[in-house]
Protein backbone atom coordinates (compact mmCIF):
# COMPACT_ATOMS: atom_id res chain seq x y z
CA UNK A 1 0.00 0.00 0.00
CA UNK A 2 1.85 2.76 -1.21
CA UNK A 3 0.67 5.62 1.55
CA UNK A 4 1.79 3.21 4.50
CA UNK A 5 4.78 2.97 2.76
CA UNK A 6 5.56 6.47 2.00
CA UNK A 7 4.61 7.51 5.44
CA UNK A 8 6.86 4.73 6.88
CA UNK A 9 9.54 6.34 4.61
CA UNK A 10 9.00 10.09 5.85
CA UNK A 11 7.99 9.21 9.85
CA UNK A 12 9.41 6.45 10.27
CA UNK A 13 12.78 5.53 12.75
CA UNK A 14 14.92 2.73 12.70
CA UNK A 15 16.45 2.67 16.24
CA UNK A 16 18.15 -0.90 15.38
CA UNK A 17 18.68 -3.60 13.03
CA UNK A 18 15.36 -5.13 14.13
CA UNK A 19 13.24 -2.14 15.35
CA UNK A 20 10.83 0.15 13.67
CA UNK A 21 9.54 2.92 15.57
CA UNK A 22 6.04 3.74 13.98
CA UNK A 23 4.69 5.65 17.32
CA UNK A 24 3.93 9.01 15.36
CA UNK A 25 1.58 7.38 13.17
CA UNK A 26 0.47 3.77 14.42
CA UNK A 27 1.73 3.04 17.75
CA UNK A 28 0.95 5.46 19.86
CA UNK A 29 -0.38 8.58 18.00
CA UNK A 30 -2.46 6.76 15.14
CA UNK A 31 -3.06 8.60 11.73
CA UNK A 32 -7.24 8.46 11.39
CA UNK A 33 -7.16 8.85 7.84
CA UNK A 34 -4.03 6.81 7.05
CA UNK A 35 -5.96 3.80 9.39
CA UNK A 36 -9.34 4.46 7.56
CA UNK A 37 -7.57 3.47 4.13
CA UNK A 38 -5.81 0.66 5.30
CA UNK A 39 -9.02 -1.03 6.95
CA UNK A 40 -10.52 -0.49 3.51
CA UNK A 41 -7.74 -1.98 1.67
CA UNK A 42 -8.11 -5.08 3.93
CA UNK A 43 -11.87 -5.21 3.45
CA UNK A 44 -11.57 -5.49 -0.27
CA UNK A 45 -8.95 -7.72 -0.53
CA UNK A 46 -10.70 -10.25 2.23
CA UNK A 47 -14.27 -9.23 0.79
CA UNK A 48 -15.09 -12.39 -0.85
CA UNK A 49 -14.09 -14.78 2.23
CA UNK A 50 -17.41 -14.87 3.93
CA UNK A 51 -15.33 -13.23 7.16
CA UNK A 52 -17.95 -12.62 10.31
CA UNK A 53 -15.70 -11.27 12.34
CA UNK A 54 -12.47 -9.00 12.45
CA UNK A 55 -10.01 -10.10 15.60
CA UNK A 56 -7.01 -8.04 16.98
CA UNK A 57 -4.50 -7.69 19.76
CA UNK A 58 -4.60 -4.52 21.88
CA UNK A 59 -3.89 -1.90 21.34
CA UNK A 60 -1.89 -0.86 18.16
CA UNK A 61 -4.37 -3.04 15.78
CA UNK A 62 -7.18 -1.62 17.36
CA UNK A 63 -7.52 0.82 14.86
CA UNK A 64 -7.31 -0.67 11.85
CA UNK A 65 -9.27 -3.68 12.43
CA UNK A 66 -12.04 -1.62 13.42
CA UNK A 67 -12.42 0.25 10.09
CA UNK A 68 -11.64 -3.13 7.96
CA UNK A 69 -14.68 -4.15 10.54
CA UNK A 70 -16.84 -1.33 9.69
CA UNK A 71 -16.01 -1.74 5.68
CA UNK A 72 -17.11 -5.16 6.11
CA UNK A 73 -20.05 -4.34 8.22
CA UNK A 74 -19.17 -6.86 11.32
CA UNK A 75 -17.86 -6.32 14.27
CA UNK A 76 -14.19 -6.28 15.65
CA UNK A 77 -13.29 -8.11 18.80
CA UNK A 78 -9.87 -7.11 20.39
CA UNK A 79 -8.36 -9.95 22.44
CA UNK A 80 -6.71 -7.86 26.22
CA UNK A 81 -3.73 -8.70 27.59
CA UNK A 82 -5.06 -8.12 31.44
CA UNK A 83 -7.93 -9.56 32.37
CA UNK A 84 -10.58 -6.87 33.93
CA UNK A 85 -13.18 -6.86 36.96
CA UNK A 86 -15.64 -6.97 34.06
CA UNK A 87 -14.45 -9.78 32.18
CA UNK A 88 -15.86 -12.43 34.48
CA UNK A 89 -17.39 -14.92 31.76
CA UNK A 90 -15.49 -17.60 30.89
CA UNK A 91 -12.32 -16.83 28.32
CA UNK A 92 -10.43 -18.49 25.63
CA UNK A 93 -6.71 -17.71 26.19
CA UNK A 94 -3.35 -18.19 24.69
CA UNK A 95 -0.26 -16.89 25.81
CA UNK A 96 2.18 -14.10 22.84
CA UNK A 97 5.64 -13.25 23.21
CA UNK A 98 6.58 -9.81 22.00
CA UNK A 99 9.58 -9.19 20.21
CA UNK A 100 9.18 -5.42 21.02
CA UNK A 101 8.82 -5.67 24.59
CA UNK A 102 10.79 -9.18 25.09
CA UNK A 103 7.66 -10.18 27.79
CA UNK A 104 5.49 -12.72 27.65
CA UNK A 105 1.54 -11.96 27.96
CA UNK A 106 -1.40 -14.40 28.45
CA UNK A 107 -4.36 -12.81 25.97
CA UNK A 108 -8.40 -13.27 26.33
CA UNK A 109 -11.35 -13.30 24.45
CA UNK A 110 -14.36 -13.80 25.93
CA UNK A 111 -16.09 -16.78 24.56
CA UNK A 112 -19.66 -15.08 23.59
CA UNK A 113 -18.05 -13.12 21.48
CA UNK A 114 -16.05 -15.90 19.13
CA UNK A 115 -17.85 -18.99 17.89
CA UNK A 116 -17.76 -22.20 16.13
CA UNK A 117 -19.82 -20.12 12.88
CA UNK A 118 -17.45 -17.37 12.66
CA UNK A 119 -15.38 -16.80 9.61
CA UNK A 120 -12.22 -14.42 11.32
CA UNK A 121 -9.92 -12.27 9.48
CA UNK A 122 -6.88 -10.99 11.83
CA UNK A 123 -5.24 -7.75 11.66
CA UNK A 124 -1.61 -6.86 13.32
CA UNK A 125 0.31 -3.45 12.94
CA UNK A 126 3.22 -5.48 12.95
CA UNK A 127 4.31 -9.30 12.10
CA UNK A 128 7.94 -10.19 13.27
CA UNK A 129 8.31 -13.13 14.81
CA UNK A 130 4.44 -14.26 14.09
CA UNK A 131 3.48 -15.03 18.17
CA UNK A 132 0.88 -12.36 18.19
CA UNK A 133 -0.91 -13.81 15.36
CA UNK A 134 -0.34 -17.28 16.53
CA UNK A 135 -1.89 -16.44 19.65
CA UNK A 136 -5.11 -14.73 18.05
CA UNK A 137 -5.16 -18.09 15.55
CA UNK A 138 -5.05 -20.11 18.51
CA UNK A 139 -7.88 -18.60 20.51
CA UNK A 140 -9.82 -18.95 17.19
CA UNK A 141 -9.10 -22.72 16.78
CA UNK A 142 -10.47 -22.72 20.74
CA UNK A 143 -13.68 -21.46 19.19
CA UNK A 144 -13.94 -23.36 16.41
CA UNK A 145 -13.90 -20.26 14.29
CA UNK A 146 -12.25 -20.63 11.04
CA UNK A 147 -9.24 -18.05 10.18
CA UNK A 148 -9.26 -16.68 6.28
CA UNK A 149 -6.55 -14.46 6.53
CA UNK A 150 -4.09 -12.71 8.51
CA UNK A 151 -4.16 -8.61 7.38
CA UNK A 152 -0.36 -6.83 8.20
CA UNK A 153 0.26 -3.07 8.24
CA UNK A 154 4.00 -3.87 8.33
CA UNK A 155 5.99 -6.98 8.04
CA UNK A 156 9.81 -7.48 9.28
CA UNK A 157 10.36 -10.00 6.17
CA UNK A 158 14.04 -10.14 7.42
CA UNK A 159 12.27 -12.26 10.39
CA UNK A 160 10.35 -16.11 10.19
CA UNK A 161 6.59 -14.53 11.11
CA UNK A 162 5.14 -15.19 7.53
CA UNK A 163 6.65 -18.39 6.91
CA UNK A 164 5.60 -20.01 10.49
CA UNK A 165 1.90 -18.63 9.41
CA UNK A 166 2.16 -20.06 5.94
CA UNK A 167 3.18 -23.23 7.79
CA UNK A 168 -0.12 -23.11 9.08
CA UNK A 169 -1.86 -22.88 6.03
CA UNK A 170 -3.03 -19.39 6.73
CA UNK A 171 -2.93 -16.27 3.98
CA UNK A 172 -1.02 -13.05 5.01
CA UNK A 173 -1.78 -10.22 3.29
CA UNK A 174 0.89 -7.54 4.59
CA UNK A 175 0.52 -3.84 3.21
CA UNK A 176 4.18 -2.74 3.69
CA UNK A 177 6.74 -5.53 3.76
CA UNK A 178 10.85 -4.69 5.25
CA UNK A 179 13.35 -6.27 3.77
CA UNK A 180 15.97 -5.00 6.17
CA UNK A 181 16.41 -2.10 8.80
CA UNK A 182 20.62 -2.36 8.62
CA UNK A 183 22.59 1.12 8.99
CA UNK A 184 19.44 2.57 9.75
CA UNK A 185 17.49 2.36 6.89
CA UNK A 186 14.41 0.98 5.62
CA UNK A 187 14.39 -1.44 2.69
CA UNK A 188 11.31 -2.36 0.98
CA UNK A 189 10.05 -5.86 -0.52
CA UNK A 190 6.96 -5.50 -2.54
CA UNK A 191 4.13 -5.24 -0.50
CA UNK A 192 0.74 -8.38 -1.02
CA UNK A 193 -1.64 -5.02 -1.38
Amino acid sequence: MKELVERIKKDGQVLGDGVLKVDSFVTHQVDAELMEKIGKRFAEVFADQGITKVVTIEASGIAPALYAAQALDIPMIFARKAKSLTMDEELLTSSVYSFTKQVTSQISISKKFLSEGDTVLIIDDFLANGQAAKGLVELCQQAGASVSGIGILIEKSFQDGRELLEEMGLKVVSLARIASLKNHTVEFLEEDA
